[in-house]
């Protein structure tokens, strides 16, 4: 066997229709990793060993019958600790969580299920996934592979160091303001926030529910599009979910197409790392001689997106939080006095990001500033897709930094809020849009460290996006 951590899902699957390996055999594998390597990233919360291996059986045994189907037919994955996956923990990386084993899988995991894939655990992420860095989780920081001083982005950082590690071909992740994205530019993989509404959010533990997405990560263009159309589709459990044409995206990625791309002035300003310009500017370079156009663009109220992000998200999670109170989820603080007992709780049980953002979201909800701040934000987010809008009717597709600088170190920016969530300062527009975007690994910074180009396209263009990503791996050799 190749060696497995080497192996996309696209040749494990293929190697399984050839009798190279056996289901078991490649899930003996996984599981090694995410013991061994895993732990030394604490990349995991959960190895779901039993579920894992029982799966791989029943796939040896269909194999010998000669039944292959699945899309994904033992491919091993793992997914991000805020999806629900039945008798297994969904802690979200809190402490309020503990002893919380839903009874009912996510949709998206249902669909992986289906499409025989195997889950072998469930990945460290930041706390209810509030985070740029996957330092606010319960269970302690995240290591980047590439330079375990670094963080690996946040906050799916956990299945983003999957990935980059090896260990699974495919990790899934949830975005809210840039949570896919981010990290994988940070561990040098590719990542995929899809159009919102078009993967199920039933079964994902909310934050921010008007942002809210899942998202998949690969080392290669062709699994994330296996993954994201594997997992893609209306579901009647979530009324935001959409029904809409989803073609074989691995088949029809290859494409002598030639796109517009637009470069948003707004994106290039103070504040980015030059040697991730640079690398910008280089992937422009390759493209422009492959035949590619560029249009200098203006998305003007792309600067605020970071503060409406900050105010509509942490209302929302306000609001979506309130559930975790001692009574039906996880841990409870006894006291004989029933506010007691929610004070308790939620102090015990919350780390201090989650409690910020809750203080703040309350806070803009009040009544005496509600106008001030949420509705105000809500108004810009309005001019914010307006611009995206505008912008895709003159490019396909438009180009920009992943984030404005590689991956920083561990405890680095954990006391400057400010400047953590400044991380999300190119990826949180399009969570506001509620438009698909990639990141994708575009070169590295002097001393080594990857760095993230972020494509953008119009709402359900995810094609567009597999088949620019794929064309550029190519052109890049």
């Amino acid at each position: 066997m190749k060696e497995y951590s080497k192996l996309s899902a696209a040749e494990i699957i293929a190697g399984l229709k050839k009798g190279s390996f056996s289901a078991v055999e490649i899930c003996h594998e996984a599981l090694s990793a995410a013991k061994n390597i895993g732990h030394k990233l604490n990349a995991f919360i959960t190895i779901t060993e039993g579920k894992a291996l029982e799966q791989a059986k029943a796939l040896d045994q269909r194999m010998e019958r000669g039944d292959t189907s699945g899309a994904l037919f033992g491919v091993p994955l793992a997914i991000k600790d805020n999806i629900c996956l039945s008798d297994y923990p969904t802690t979200c990386a809190s402490h309020i969580l503990d002893g919380f084993v839903p009874i009912y899988d996510a949709t998206c995991v249902q669909k992986l299920n289906e499409a025989d894939a195997v889950i072998i655990g469930k990945t460290n992420m930041d706390e209810f996934a509030m985070g740029s860095s996957n330092e606010n989780s319960y269970y302690g920081a995240v290591k980047n592979p590439f330079d375990n001083n670094l963080v690996p982005g946040g906050s799916s950082g956990g299945s983003a160091a999957a990935v980059a590690a090896g260990i699974v071909p495919i990790a899934f992740g949830s975005e809210t303001g840039g949570s896919v994205r981010q990290p994988a530019a940070f561990c040098g993989i590719y990542g995929l926030k899809p159009t919102y509404g078009a993967i199920s959010r039933y079964g994902l533990v909310a934050f921010a529910s008007s942002m809210d997405q899942i998202g998949s990560m690969a080392r290669n263009p062709y699994d994330l599009a296996l993954a994201f159309g594997v997992a893609c589709g209306r579901d009647s459990s979530d009324s935001t979910s959409v029904a809409f044409d989803h073609p074989n995206y691995p088949q029809l990625m290859t494409t002598n197409r030639k796109f517009t791309f637009g470069i948003p002035r707004e994106y290039f300003g103070d504040g980015i790392d030059p040697d991730v310009s640079r690398n910008i500017d280089e992937v422009k370079k390759l493209l422009q001689k492959d035949g590619h156009k560029f249009v200098d663009i203006s998305l003007p109220h792309s600067p605020l997106a970071i503060a409406v992000y900050y105010i509509i998200a942490d209302a929302e999670a306000s609001s979506n939080l309130a559930r975790f109170d001692g009574v039906r989820y996880g841990r409870r603080e006894k006291d004989e006095d029933l506010i007691a007992m929610y004070r308790k709780t939620r102090s015990a049980g919350f780390g201090m990001e989650v409690k910020r953002r809750v203080i703040l979201g309350t806070y803009v909800l009040s009544a005496g500033y509600y106008d001030a701040y949420y509705l105000k934000a809500q108004q810009v987010r309005e001019l914010i897709r307006r611009d995206f809008e505008n912008a895709f009717q003159e490019v396909d597709i438009l180009m920009t930094p992943t984030s404005p600088t590689a991956a920083f170190r561990i405890g680095e920016k954990i006391s400057d809020t400010l400047a953590m969530y400044l991380s999300d300062i190119f990826t949180a527009p399009a969570n506001l849009a509620g438009i698909p975007a990639i990141s994708i690994p575009c070169g590295t910074v002097s001393d080594g460290r990857p760095v993230g180009l972020q494509l953008m396209a119009t709402a359900f263009g995810e094609l567009s996006l597999f088949q620019a990503a794929a064309r550029l791996d190519k052109i890049k050799g």
